[in-house]
């Protein structure tokens, strides 16, 4: 669900060789590893969560080696096309304007709403300061609210922000902001309206790997198709997140 706003220069990176030719038998999948339970390490350092048994069954569906990579949010776009991995599979929502600069697979994640949480009810959500991640459309929805954006490299810092004061609220996925509300004791709470954006998360390729965009597309659907993927939606979101 999440995420970003590019910069035409993200255009100049673009890898020009087929998947095929490129690259050796072992797919790449790049993910950031901060955002749970979308993606996170776990204690031994290894990628888990939702996405990492998404990823791994859809390689084993495609018949594919692959190992997972991690890297920071926002270079993620850039860092696929100049070849550092293959795929993008971090939360990331399908968007025009990253559709304009990478291809992704159908979705394996429906449209869902991002929140916003506060300290108190009474938060100024239009005219105070919120915070999001960098780079994510919260942080573009947000700058176009009125409020003002208080920008963060990582989901985490933009929790610590209000709970510091720093910020009156802040603006993310509302499937992450729930175990942060939950966790909190009753410190932070949902404030406001749920606002749907984007158009469901999906995986993301170089636009140059039509072979891989299409053995992951038939894989996805083959997870839709038999129920596994709402399975696992509903172990890692819960029995009222929204499913296929």
């Amino acid at each position: 669900m999440k995420k970003i706003i590019l910069s035409a220069t993200a255009l100049a990176m673009m890898a020009g060789s087929a998947f095929a030719d490129a690259h050796s038998s072992t797919v790449r999948m790049g993910t950031e590893g901060a955002y749970p339970p979308y993606n996170f390490l776990n204690d031994a350092g290894e990628v888990d969560g939702f996405e990492r048994e998404v990823g791994d069954e859809l390689c084993a569906r495609a018949e594919l080696t692959c190992e997972w990579v991690t890297n920071e949010w926002d270079s993620i776009i850039p860092n696929l096309t100049s070849g550092n991995y293959d795929t993008i599979i971090a939360g990331m929502s399908i968007t025009d304007e990253r559709d304009e600069v990478i291809d992704f697979t159908q979705n394996y994640f429906p449209p869902a709403a991002s929140a916003y949480v506060a300290k108190s009810a009474d938060a100024d959500l239009t005219g105070g300061v919120v915070a999001a991640q960098t780079s994510t459309i919260q942080a573009a929805h947000v700058a176009e609210s009125g409020a003002t954006l208080l920008e963060f490299a990582t989901y985490d810092e933009t929790v610590a922000a209000v709970m510091s004061g720093e910020a009156d609220a802040v603006f993310a996925d509302k499937d992450a902001l729930a175990p942060t509300v939950e966790e909190s004791g009753g410190e932070l709470s949902f404030v406001g309206d749920d606002v749907p954006l984007g158009g469901g998360i999906g995986v993301g390729v170089r636009e140059s790997d039509t072979e891989l965009k299409e053995k992951l597309d038939a894989a996805i659907q083959s997870m839709k198709d038999d129920g596994s993927l709402n399975e696992l939606i509903i172990k890692w979101f819960g029995e009222d997140a929204k499913t296929f």
